[in-house]
């Protein structure tokens, strides 16, 4: 009956969603909206589902990716599963090489203790499919007990032999070079690039700025490191088409120009909001769980080590932006060195900044006059575990 009524204007339909929830206390029949989802996960990991792909055949194509790219477990099986498949399909062609050419006869004499011949088998001491496969992975792997041994008595047991040794050398440049790529992949040195837990949007030479801390954990350094940004939302074009998933570039403001970084110590990747920002027309209120916001942060260079290029990701939703808030400093200089402390790493202090859009602070100037600039605040602490996927790192100025 509520119900009815507020359909027909009657009675305000916050008043019927009120006096449902008094009725059922224990079984709200709504709920808040759910956090957005997000494209990349604060470790770099994209969540992106792949569905319905009809072309599978493509991933045989690139049969060594497709290997490098599998599940350890998966992998360990194919490896172990391509050496055995080979031994015994071998193991075969040896003992129908043998039985043809009646060794199994001439052994089972033997063992019977018939009267002893003059014959020259095609491979010494093979009775049964056993000792065949025995030979088939002394071939393979060049073991050689040395009890049993070719002879020359059977051309196509040589050519066999052959094709063995050539095929056991492929197996095992496939699946050694397919290991040793999985255990060198470059995201590998990624999870010790670190990036704060929180970005923050505070003032820096009179101008909104939207900053946040990226750092390496290693001596060894990332040799032309660059970085980028994005922000990804839903977006509407002006002909009705809707995009989910629109990314927009934002520019990062570094004194050498460009995006090059040189991660030594940590450092604060700064952008400027201005009217060609993608963050022209965010406000503190928009910087809640509900906005449809999400900053993606990608990092990438060279190891200095081994000479592969490596790339960290990372993302911010809108709630993960604080507003009117600076990074506290962490590099210090000690007995000569300088010293970072990376237990301050994720730490913000309160300062003063303008609750208006960078566009609203560009059209009047006279916000600045209204808020204290004083260097002065409160230190706010942000606990982060240091955990080399979730991060990465800037170093204030």
């Amino acid at each position: 009956m509520p119900a009815m009524l507020s359909r027909k204007g009657i009675i305000p339909e916050e008043y019927v969603l009120t006096r449902l929830a008094e009725d059922v206390p224990d079984h709200p029949r709504y709920r808040a909206r759910e956090r957005r989802a997000r494209f990349v996960g604060k470790n770099g990991t994209c969540n992106v589902a792949h569905k319905n792909i009809r072309e599978q055949g493509r991933f045989l194509q690139d049969v060594f990716t497709t290997l490098v790219d599998l599940k350890w477990p998966h992998t360990l099986i194919i490896f172990t599963m391509s050496f055995l498949c080979s031994w015994l399909l071998f193991a075969m062609v040896w003992w129908l090489i043998a039985f043809a050419h009646g060794d199994l006869d001439q052994s089972t004499q033997q063992l019977l203790g018939a009267p002893a011949v003059e014959f020259v088998p095609c491979v010494t001491e093979i009775r049964s499919f056993t000792s065949a496969f025995l030979f088939s992975i002394e071939v393979q792997v060049t073991i050689g007990f040395g009890g049993r041994m070719m002879t020359e008595e059977c051309p196509a047991a040589i050519l066999i032999l052959i094709v063995q040794n050539i095929v056991g050398l492929v197996i095992n440049a496939i699946m050694l070079g397919c290991i040793f790529m999985k255990t060198a992949q470059a995201h590998r040195r990624a999870e010790t690039l670190i990036f704060s837990k929180h970005a923050v949007i505070a003032l820096r030479e009179g101008k909104l700025c939207f900053m946040l801390r990226v750092g390496d954990l290693r001596k060894s350094m990332i040799i032309s490191a660059t970085i980028c940004m994005q922000v990804v939302r839903k977006t509407a074009t002006p002909e009705g088409e809707v995009v989910p998933l629109n990314q927009i570039d934002i520019q990062m403001e570094n004194p050498v120009g460009g995006n090059s970084i040189f991660l030594v110590s940590p450092l604060i990747i700064c952008h400027v909001i201005d009217k060609n920002s993608p963050l022209y027309d965010v406000a503190p209120d928009n910087l809640h769980h509900h906005e449809d916001l999400e900053v993606i942060v990608i990092l990438e260079g060279v190891v200095e080590t081994t000479g592969i290029t490596t790339q960290a990701r990372t993302s911010y939703l809108a709630d993960e932006i604080l507003w009117g808030q600076r990074f506290v400093p962490i590099v210090t200089e000690e007995d000569g060195q300088y010293s970072v402390d990376y237990s301050k790493f994720g730490n913000t202090l309160k300062v003063p900044t303008p609750n208006c859009t960078a566009r609203q602070l560009e059209e009047n100037r006279s916000i600045l006059d209204s808020i204290s600039l004083s260097p002065r605040g409160t230190s706010r602490k942000r606990s982060i575990r240091l955990k080399p996927k979730f991060s990465i790192a800037d170093e204030p100025s």
